[in-house]
């Protein structure tokens, strides 16, 4: 089972960087703060997740939250 989930977020950890790679455009802070935030937090979250035995669910929780931060965060540099 633990083959399974650790597969499961290394496919989205995977997804997720093939998708940044496509981009034409150079990044803004605001978008390089979501990026960052989305892996501290998927990271982070799958550690966490990984001490009670479910990395993935801790991944797919601690991910978004990790962007939507990273996105304010970002926000608020790009405003200065």
């Amino acid at each position: 089972m633990k083959t399974k989930a650790n597969a499961i977020t290394a496919l989205l950890v995977a997804s997720l960087l093939i998708g940044t790679w496509g981009c034409s455009a150079p990044l803004t802070s605001r978008e390089k703060g979501a990026l960052m935030g989305f892996g501290f937090g998927a990271g982070s979250g799958a550690i966490i997740g990984s001490t009670v035995g479910h990395a993935a669910v801790g991944a797919l929780v601690g991910g978004p939250v990790g962007l939507i931060g990273g996105a304010l965060i970002g926000d608020q540099l790009m405003g200065r």
